[in-house]
């Protein structure tokens, strides 16, 4: 078949012009499906009822479950599906979410009440993964010496996230008093041990005293 009667195949198929038909052919390479493919993305032709497709001698070929061109797919109803052009696209969408979310975001620290330093979350989250036995336990020490953190920003200043952070201050305060009630109460022990034994030794003196007054 030559690429006049192809162009004309085409153009009655596609319901096109036959300058529409001639172009398709030349940017398709002269197959009749992707030149019909090619037409239905520039929506000048649509996709042959029943959900075929045709073939490069311009036939209805049998219907595919699915179809490709270039990197839009068609399923058997003609109707295209997300590319993996558009996956690209909508991951890299989030990327960009989520960097804007770790830059706007920020890790307050206080302490006696006043700002320490605040730092943005998407600095927390590279030290946690790259410096995770030096961060965390640094995190922890913090608490004992009266540092508290709560975030703030749009999408992280919530009551719910916040909370977290409250509850592990609320667990070191508790293992604070912890320690500090069990110190006093040791000290407190050593003071009582230590009066009585400085009472005996006083009433072993009087009785020696008395024993030598009385011979």
């Amino acid at each position: 078949m030559t690429d006049f009667e192809k162009a004309e195949k085409l153009r009655e198929k596609a319901n096109v012009t036959f300058a529409e038909a001639k172009e398709a052919l030349e940017i398709s390479g002269g197959d009749m499906l992707d030149a019909m493919i090619y037409l239905e993305n520039q929506g000048k032709s649509t996709i042959p009822a029943g959900g075929g497709y045709y073939s490069g001698a311009g036939e209805p070929a049998p219907a595919q479950p699915h179809a490709y061109n270039g990197d839009r797919r068609y399923d058997s109803g003609g109707h295209s599906g997300e590319s993996f052009k558009d996956m690209m696209k909508r991951f890299g969408r989030f990327c960009l979410r989520v960097l804007d979310m770790g830059v706007t975001n920020y890790l307050d620290a206080t302490r006696n009440g006043d700002l320490a330093f605040s730092c943005p979350v998407i600095a927390v989250v590279i030290l946690v993964l790259f410096f995770f036995w030096v961060t965390v336990p640094l995190f922890i020490i913090s608490l004992f010496f009266g540092f508290r953190y709560r975030f703030r920003g749009p999408e992280l200043e919530r009551d719910a996230v916040n909370d977290v952070m409250g509850s592990a201050t609320d667990v070191v305060d508790n293992v604070k008093k912890s320690f500090a009630a069990h110190r006093d109460a040791k000290h407190a022990g050593a003071d009582y041990h230590g009066s009585d034994y400085s009472n005996d030794t006083y009433n072993m003196d009087d009785i020696y005293t008395m024993d030598n007054t009385d011979d």
